[in-house]
């Protein structure tokens, strides 16, 4: 975890209303001190500034020093606030708009020797002049390079990034680096940009998102930063929410309270540990200067407004900060896992004769997977493929999957073995690609007799998908009904015969739905549908019942769930502390008040006042935070 003055980085993207990426030429220190005053107010520690590029490297052997002067009294006027900055250096877009040096002349950013050379020249001499001063707290490379410098070959662009950092160490910076690209490659999202977040995990001290979606589920959109968040934990570096935000032309203000509380608490969950909004202030007066003019909602995503006034978000940020303090976050520990989200390695490698919707494909059904553990109160990590499948957990959830390598489904049934619950759904996968389970030996692991015919899909031809339950699966009793959405696209099942394995529940018209397989001392349970497929393809979906499976699975599985809600728009997580106190997440994605009655294994008690917990009321998308302390 990366600290200030021991307290978590927490802060905004920061260009003063008086100019914007302009404001190098309009520099208004008393605007500035006014803007880092309320910030530092609703317990804000940092910022992350921009060196425009064209600006401050008018020529290529050359620095402004006019303006490199007022970036000194900036880090001055930090120190005074009680802050600290991120500056960032090649800035060449920003909010809807490319610019260049004027000197460029459309050479190649990572691959021209010369202006890669330039570049670390102009990081070299920033680093020197600023390394030395209190006011910074670390370094980016860039800001968001697969916009401005464009995707290219990650053989031209981690060499890039390389050539940065040195120069940034060369420069006297012995701060944290990172690269400042939004950490959308393949790893992430399997859209390959060059940008790749493993590799560049390996050269920097951070990982930092960048995240801003446009969704068609509510609750999707409120777990999508953390689902990617989740990801990028799994590179073993910090994760630093680097970006993230909402204009009020997208949304009420109202709604972007809500937004903004349940981005920074889910992320806090999934493993962030910083978090720096976009951005401090809105520009109304500057509706006449590029980006603004052509991309009038990049005026609205401020803190404040353009007078300086805090926005219901500001307050949304206060609110949060209040609760680390509160929590003593830097002393706090997620649990460890005992529950494993699996990430095929088709997520981040185009293994030969595969195509690029199967990577896109895997990252869709994964997030919605995720969304249904949340619903089910049950804390998983995303465990990849790509670095051998962890052995030591008790579930393991593959969700909607066609592909996974043959040595990773061999792992996966030794682990059963050895008395762990392995559920699996089937997929055909988002395409025709040699559509359906790419799978060494699918009848011998789930113990059946599948019914394919080579070539074509078993259609679902039902409007929703409905599973009876022939027997107790956990708490999902005998006679239960769930009824699964059948989302868009081409979807199909797996038709079967058990050939060793029990059903365990069956569709509308008789066919087996789960199946279940005692193997060694656990158990492998197969779904015949995508229900997490169809629900990934189906809007406003959430809650949908996949999550009653995934908890009785955790359940059968003997995975702890300190604390659970019955109600799925109430999600429920744990924090513990280093001293031994445990703090309980309520999260409520209800757009109405909901009281819920969580069932925890302690008591239950007011952060501050220590009063018992039996019933809990939470107002639209809110959050509470709870002590738990457990039973002896």
């Amino acid at each position: 975890m990366l600290l200030i003055d021991g307290r978590p980085w927490l802060g905004a993207n920061f260009w003063s209303r008086v100019g914007g990426p302009l404001m190098w030429r309009r520099y208004d220190p008393d605007v500035i001190h006014q803007e880092l005053r309320v910030l530092r107010e609703h317990g804000l520690n940092l910022t992350r500034s921009f060196f425009y590029w064209p600006d401050f490297h008018p020529e290529p052997d050359r620095v402004d020093e006019e303006l490199c002067a007022r970036f000194a009294d900036f880090l001055d006027q930090h120190v005074e606030a009680g802050m600290r900055t991120i500056p960032t250096f090649i800035v060449g877009h920003m909010s809807g708009e490319n610019w260049d040096p004027s000197w460029r002349a459309g050479r190649d950013l990572y691959g021209d020797v010369w202006l890669v050379a330039r570049q670390a020249w102009f990081v070299k001499e920033m680093t020197r002049r600023f390394h030395a001063h209190p006011a910074i707290a670390a370094w980016l490379l860039s800001n968001e390079m697969p916009i401005y410098g464009e995707p290219a070959p990650a053989e031209r662009v981690t060499p890039w990034a390389q050539l940065m950092i040195d120069a940034v160490r060369a420069g006297g910076g012995t701060q944290p680096v990172s690269v400042g690209d939004g950490a959308w490659g393949i790893e992430i999202t399997g859209v390959d940009n060059g940008f790749s977040v493993r590799d560049l995990a390996g050269l920097t001290d951070f990982v930092g998102p960048h995240v801003y979606r446009m969704e068609n589920d509510v609750v999707r959109q409120h777990l999508t930063a953390a689902f990617i968040c989740a990801l990028a934990a799994t590179m073993g570096k910090p994760v630093v929410l680097e970006e993230f935000g909402v204009t009020d032309n997208f949304t009420s203000q109202e709604h972007a309270a809500h937004y903004y509380r349940q981005i920074l608490h889910n992320t806090l969950l999934a493993g962030s540990t910083g978090w720096i909004a976009w951005n401090n202030t809105d520009y109304d007066d500057l509706f006449d200067q590029d980006p603004y003019r052509h991309h009038a909602f990049e005026m609205h995503f401020g803190l404040t407004d353009a007078r300086g006034t805090p926005k219901p978000q500001l307050v949304a940020v206060r609110e949060f900060a209040e609760v680390l303090s509160h929590v003593d976050f830097p002393a706090c520990v997620r649990p460890a896992p005992e529950a494993a989200l699996v990430v095929p390695s088709y997520l981040e490698r185009a293994y030969p004769f595969t195509v690029p919707s199967d990577r896109t494909f895997v990252f869709d059904v994964l997030r919605q997977a995720y969304v249904a553990t949340r619903e089910a109160d049950l804390q998983v990590e995303p465990a990849r493929e790509a670095d051998g499948l962890p052995e030591d957990r008790k579930l393991y959830l593959v969700p909607s999957a066609k592909q996974l390598t043959a040595p990773a489904w061999r792992d996966l049934a030794r682990f059963a073995e050895e008395g762990a619950t392995i559920y699996v759904s089937y997929s055909p996968g988002g395409n025709a690609v040699q559509r359906g389970p790419w799978h060494a030996d699918v009848n011998g692991m789930f113990g059946i007799e599948h019914q394919l015919r080579y070539g074509l899909l078993d259609p679902i031809e039902d409007d929703e998908v409905t599973v009876r339950f022939l027997r107790d699966l956990g708490p999902i009793l005998e006679g239960t009904e769930l009824r699964f959405p059948t989302g868009g696209g081409e979807n199909a099942y797996l038709p079967v015969r058990p050939a060793g394995a029990e059903v365990v529940a069956v569709d509308r018209h008789g066919r087996p739905a789960l199946l279940g397989r005692r193997v060694g001392s656990g158990r492998i349970v197969l779904c015949t549908y995508p229900i997490e497929a169809l629900a990934a393809a189906t809007p406003r979906v959430n809650p949908e019942p996949s999550h009653r499976i995934y908890a009785a699975l955790a359940d059968l599985a003997g995975v702890v769930r300190p604390v659970t809600v019955a109600d799925p728009l109430v999600h429920a997580a744990t924090l513990s502390h280093e001293d031994g106190r445990r703090f309980v997440w309520l999260v409520s994605q209800s757009p109405a008040d909901r009281t819920v009655r969580p069932v925890a294994a302690g008591k239950l008690t007011e952060l501050e006042s220590e009063q018992p917990v039996d019933e809990v009321t939470l107002p639209a998308f809110g959050v509470r935070v709870l002590q738990l302390t457990l039973e002896s």
